[in-house]
């Protein structure tokens, strides 16, 4: 099941004065080792700021990207690998949370058992599809009395089905839950690799269809059984793509929201037997839905009528047999890794398999985890610290609102009140999920369907027919990442990423501004981007802005979409400005935002030069640092395709020459090459 998209981007925090309170200096924050003064910061300052960073952490195997995030990913792993093996070690009450998170682990990383067991794991989970003794209903029965046991307990195992199912806030009536359908079906996660014709996409593509017959030839289909299966495969899902929409597309709130009643729903869609899709789940009484992309969903009903019954076996075999692949043999696991790995990403390696193991108990249990990780890494006294310290940013937001001359005085007044509305969430949450009802075991693949079918019920008993809880938590608490959910107005800043190099307790307000500081204001601005801000202060997808103040907002935002539309990150390959529209404009929003408060923390009492680096400089050296990475050619166009983030480069390059301050700060002028005059550049915030 697809849970809602959130916006999310970053993480949080800064302090309040250059000194501690014994009156000892704080530090500057910035690793000089991190930078490269072979360049100039008017000509290239992403690599002046992190070129030492970038050649000191050279990609290695496992990488096909390594960034100052993956970094503090990669300590939060061996954090959470001692906590799991503290637990894993000592006598654990059967049914206790000990008990899950110990056996989910030793799971993955029973190889023994795995490799020999593990297919049969798989046979056991497939046998829905007589996938052994190869039985198939005759063509001219009716697909349904198959489709209708088969097709919903594999969604309810979190197979992925033609299009998707889950219960979220209602766009249009907040503070209530809606069952949504969304489009799905898409092994290859988006309909650019089925429709594109660049040769990039024609080679996953041919690569798609060779993993598609090795898995199959692995299971031991024999031919034409496997080139049936690529083929049928292939026709569903390009049928799909064609009809659904793109990530672009996806981004516009109104044009993604359909409410139906469930009676409409059934008179509209005849195609998809509605009635016993639900009653598979438990889901009796579905009183309205909120259908996000129409024309899939009805290319779907087209395609249960169309297609054969085998073919349309084979379509929710292969979903099935995909999901097995990375949890049963390491032959399986290989198969997979070679094609989401090494095709579409450029890895060379697999992660270790302790790494899949922390992973796993991550994805089935993180919450548990995270009561384990905020005990011993992150006590209650930092996160009044921090609840405090965001505080600081929304006063600054707040300022900066007030002096737009671009918002008339009403907008100004409906936007102060939303900021004032928002929902703050640090470091973990003040209740906890209940795993009582979860089973683990010894198999791997089992655990990772009990947990999907768990994760299932459990959305259906807290949300089904429910008011929205404004205390679920869509993070885990060792997250290293912050999100903006609109339909909560809420902020939320996991204990993960409240570390270096982030955040510095050791460090002055120029160095904590300039990195936790702007993901706060990030958080916050997307409460106000090109989609964040067609939502109001209680969450609900409603205009509130003037006619006017919209089109002036429409104009401003134009010049950050085309100066990223004309970002070439290689040759003959552009960034897409409107897909990266609302995360560029959020970090244009907390650069700004963050200045400012910055500014004023340090008003009256203003920071030494530290380091031959004056506290404005200091400040952007952090947020360029944050950004620091080595990348693969293949993961630069894959995240091109669709990651609605821009590369980390241009979050470098493509903000400053748009941030007056940045050009005070190191004297740029036109002479430099990453000038840009102050007539053409982003005028938002």
């Amino acid at each position: 099941m697809k849970k809602k998209h959130l916006i999310m981007a970053f993480a949080l925090t800064a302090m309040a004065a250059a000194c501690t309170p014994s009156g000892k200096q704080l530090a500057s924050g910035i690793d000089l080792a991190n930078l490269d003064s072979t360049y100039l910061p008017g000509t290239d300052f992403y690599m002046y700021a992190t070129g030492g960073w970038q050649k000191l952490h050279p990609l290695t195997a496992e990488y096909s990207r390594f960034g100052s995030f993956d970094q503090l990913q990669e300590d939060n792993n061996e954090r959470l690998r001692s906590l799991i093996d503290s637990v894993a070690a000592q006598e654990n009450k059967k049914g206790s949370v000990e008990q899950k998170i110990a056996d989910l682990y030793n799971s993955v990383m029973d190889s023994a058992r795995l490799n020999s067991d593990g297919l049969a794991d798989a046979y056991d989970f497939l046998a829905c599809f007589h996938f052994e003794e190869e039985v198939v209903p005759p063509r001219d029965e009716d697909v349904r009395n198959w489709l209708e046991n088969v097709w919903p307990r594999m969604q309810r195992q979190g197979v992925p089905g033609l299009f998707g199912m889950y219960i979220a806030a209602d766009e249009k009536d907040a503070k209530n839950n809606i069952v949504t359908i969304v489009q799905g079906g898409l092994t290859l996660g988006q309909k650019d690799y089925y429709v594109d014709k660049d040769a990039r996409s024609e080679e996953i593509r041919k690569a798609y269809r060779e993993y598609i017959i090795d898995l199959c030839q692995h299971f031991s289909f024999s031919e034409p059984d496997y080139t049936q299966m690529a083929e049928d495969v292939l026709r569903i899902e390009t049928r799909i793509a064609e009809a659904s929409k793109s990530r672009t597309e996806l981004r516009d709130p109104e044009d993604n929201y359909n409410k139906l009643t469930y009676k409409e729903l059934k008179e509209q869609f005849p195609g998809i037997h509605w009635d016993g899709f639900f009653q598979l789940f438990g889901m009796n009484g579905v009183k309205e839905v909120c259908l996000g992309q129409p024309v899939a969903i009805h290319e779907v009903e087209k395609i249960l009528k169309e297609e054969t019954q085998e073919s349309l076996r084979n379509i929710y075999l292969w979903h099935a047999m995909d999901m097995a692949a990375s949890c049963i043999d390491d032959a399986s696991r290989a198969l997979s890794f070679n094609f989401y790995g090494k095709v579409m990403s450029g890895k060379e390696e697999d992660r270790p398999r302790w790494k899949r193991a922390v992973a796993a108990v991550e994805g089935g249990l993180g919450e548990a985890l995270g009561q384990l990780y905020v005990a011993k890494y992150f006590p209650p006294e930092a996160k009044k610290r921090m609840e405090k310290l965001i505080n600081n940013l929304q006063i600054a937001l707040g300022e900066r609102i007030d002096v737009q001359e671009w918002m008339s005085d009403e907008t100004k007044k409906v936007a102060r009140e939303k900021l004032d509305a928002f929902y703050v969430k640090v470091g973990y949450p003040d209740k906890w999920k209940d795993y009582s009802d979860l089973e683990i075991g010894e198999s791997y693949l089992r655990n990772i369907l009990a947990v999907g079918e768990w994760e299932i019920k459990d959305m259906i008993k807290t949300k089904f027919n429910k008011p929205v809880d404004r205390d679920e938590w869509y993070m885990t608490p060792q997250t290293v990442n912050a999100y903006y959910n609109p339909t909560t107005n809420e902020i939320c800043f996991p204990a993960g990423i409240l570390q270096p190099p982030f955040f510095d307790m050791q460090a002055d307000d120029a160095f904590n501004y300039g990195a936790i500081g702007v993901v706060i204001g990030h958080e916050m601005t997307h409460g106000f981007d090109d989609n964040g801000s067609k939502y109001d202060k209680n969450g609900n997808l409603v205009t509130w802005w003037s006619e006017e103040d919209r089109k002036e907002f429409e104009e401003r935002i134009q010049v950050m979409r085309a100066f990223h539309d004309s970002i070439e990150v290689m040759p003959g390959l552009h960034a897409n400005g409107s897909l990266t529209l609302g995360e560029n404009m959020a970090d244009h929003g907390g650069l700004m935002v963050a200045f400012q408060a910055f500014k004023n923390a340090t008003a009256s009492n203003p920071l030494p030069v530290i380091d031959g680096f004056t506290p404005e400089q200091r400040f952007f050296l952090a947020y360029a640092n944050v950004w620091g990475q080595n990348i693969r050619d293949e993961e630069i166009q894959k995240r091109v395709k669709g990651d609605p983030h821009q590369l980390g480069m241009w979050r470098v390059n493509g903000q400053m020459p748009h941030i007056d301050a940045w050009y005070d700060a190191f004297g740029i002028t036109e002479a430099d090459p990453m000038f840009v005059p102050k007539e053409k550049r982003v005028t938002i915030w």
